[in-house]
């Protein structure tokens, strides 16, 4: 069409920056989602696209930038487990909602041993994602390092079990937090706190659990118990059974998140022992089921949302070329419920 057809001329980055009074970068910025924005400008592009009807082509972008639009979310964990564990649900909803309005598509991808793992690298190495998010990653997996030494940009969920150079991480203070969960147990004079920890060979977990120690060692107690579960409601029963069994005279807990505690809570009933009574319980997450445990629990809260859209805006920038940023470790705290 012409201008003389009386049809007006699709609008252009051009207009948009002219309609905004901002630059050609900046509007660019704002409509690939980059966190590089102010929210000023960010309300003034937002508004001059609305208004001119400015659709971005995102298929012709794509071809220029070798662009796909879209991000790989990888969880390393079996299949039933990422369906059952809320912690990995809030993952996905969180990273899910963080893209609301970049354009950029979420692709789950669920790699549960090596195998998978190596087909999975083709895959990203192929070029069908511009970037990968990686979750609950176990200590000596490859993945990392293979992503970065191909290029790909890529934000780990949690402390990795190694340094990788060029790979950044979103973590929250497990170390503080486990600490944390057991002063509460302390301060309340209990004096045989056996704790439930997660599989260590999870970084998350064997810093829970170093916080653990850390706070009996500075109040002058030795260390209690210890079991491990898998981060699941059933390993947390077994878990308990198993402590009660060694040492019948425990009176608190700290377990390494609300669902092995709920287990607990669980085996302690069926044994008979009255909670916070004879046996103060505290976990760690702060899920939803922790307002409906009965008694309700007593937890450590980790900013899973916020955790979860830090790792998706250094991924965004990232791939918008900016440099890697540096790890981010979010602040947690304790939670006052009934069981402790």
């Amino acid at each position: 069409m012409t201008a003389g057809s009386g049809t007006r001329r699709q609008p252009t980055l051009d207009t948009v920056a002219a309609e905004a009074g901002v630059s050609r970068a900046t509007v660019s910025r704002v409509i690939n989602g980059s966190p590089r924005v102010s929210p000023e400008a960010r309300e003034l592009v937002e508004g001059a696209v609305e208004r001119l009807g400015y659709v971005p082509n995102r298929a012709a972008r794509s071809l220029v930038m070798r662009r796909t639009d879209s991000i790989a979310l990888v969880l390393r964990e079996p299949s039933e487990l990422v369906l059952a564990d809320p912690y990995l649900a809030a993952i996905i909803v969180a990273t899910s909602r963080a893209l609301i309005g970049t354009g950029v598509q979420l692709v789950l991808v669920n790699a549960q041993n090596d195998r998978e793992h190596a087909r999975l690298a083709d895959y990203v190495r192929s070029g069908h994602v511009d970037g990968v998010l990686l979750a609950s990653m176990h200590a000596g997996d490859p993945l990392p390092e293979i992503l970065i030494t191909a290029g790909v940009p890529t934000v780990v969920g949690g402390r990795p079990d190694r340094p990788v150079p060029g790979l950044t991480y979103v973590d929250s203070d497990n170390v503080g937090g486990g600490q944390l969960a057991t002063e509460r147990l302390v301060a309340a004079g209990r004096r045989r706190v056996a704790t439930i920890a997660g599989p260590l060979d999870m970084t998350a977990a064997a810093d829970r659990l170093t916080g653990y120690h850390r706070a009996l060692a500075q109040a002058g107690q030795a260390p209690g118990p210890a079991a491990y579960g898998r981060f699941t409601r059933e390993s947390g029963e077994q878990a308990m059974h198993q402590l009660l069994e060694r040492d019948p005279n425990l009176d608190a807990l700290f377990a390494a998140n609300d669902m092995m505690a709920s287990g607990a809570l669980r085996a302690l009933r069926a044994a008979g022992r009255r909670i916070p009574d004879d046996v103060s319980v505290v976990g760690y997450d702060d899920i939803e089921l922790a307002r409906h445990t009965e008694p309700a629990l007593t937890t450590i809260r980790q900013p899973i949302v916020d955790q979860a859209r830090t790792m998706t805006e250094l991924l965004l920038t990232q791939i918008g070329g900016q440099p890697v940023g540096n790890p981010v470790i979010l602040p947690t705290e304790l939670v006052e419920r009934d069981s402790a």
